[in-house]
């Protein structure tokens, strides 16, 4: 066993603190709303969000916006300001906004997927490295422990 304390002596494997944390602690799951009325409520807020986070509804408000655009011309310039403050700017664009909200999303879920995975890859190929440099031990472990065992075998003398 001096073999087994001379390779441990070498080297001792040190686990990162966060793969016992995680064998520990799985990842969270989202948490589902416990009651009907928050249920419902968040399904309803949740196709609202991505029926008005489109570029059609943007178009739809900007035609509605535009019905009321010839009283606001009418009424002089401060009608107009605020027309294009509080009708036109806030819902068209708000649209808009949220369509823009969604895209950087998609690309921000599609980054951390592109990093999950290539994480995956590193640590599949430290895995490799690992097993590889295991296997290398025990070749030296034997070979050491033949090179041992020939060094204490009693000398053979030559014939006479």
């Amino acid at each position: 066993m001096e073999t087994e304390s001379a390779r441990s002596a070498i080297f001792t494997h040190t686990p990162h603190p966060h793969i016992a944390r995680r064998k520990q602690h799985a990842p969270k799951a989202a948490i589902a709303p416990a009651g009907f009325m928050q249920r419902f409520n968040t399904a309803l807020g949740v196709r609202i969000t991505g029926a008005v986070g489109t570029m059609w509804c943007a178009y739809l408000f900007a035609a509605l916006a535009l019905v009321s655009l010839p009283q606001a011309i009418a009424g002089g310039t401060a009608t107009l300001v605020a027309w294009t403050a509080q009708t036109f700017i806030q819902l068209v664009l708000l649209s808009i906004i949220m369509v823009g909200q969604k895209i950087a999303g998609e690309a921000t879920d599609k980054r951390a997927i592109e990093t999950y995975n290539d994480a995956e890859a590193v640590l599949h190929e430290a895995l490799q490295i690992q097993q590889h440099l295991a296997a290398q031990d025990a070749l030296l472990v034997k070979l050491a422990e033949t090179l041992a065992a020939r060094e204490a075998s009693p000398k053979s003398s030559p014939a006479a």
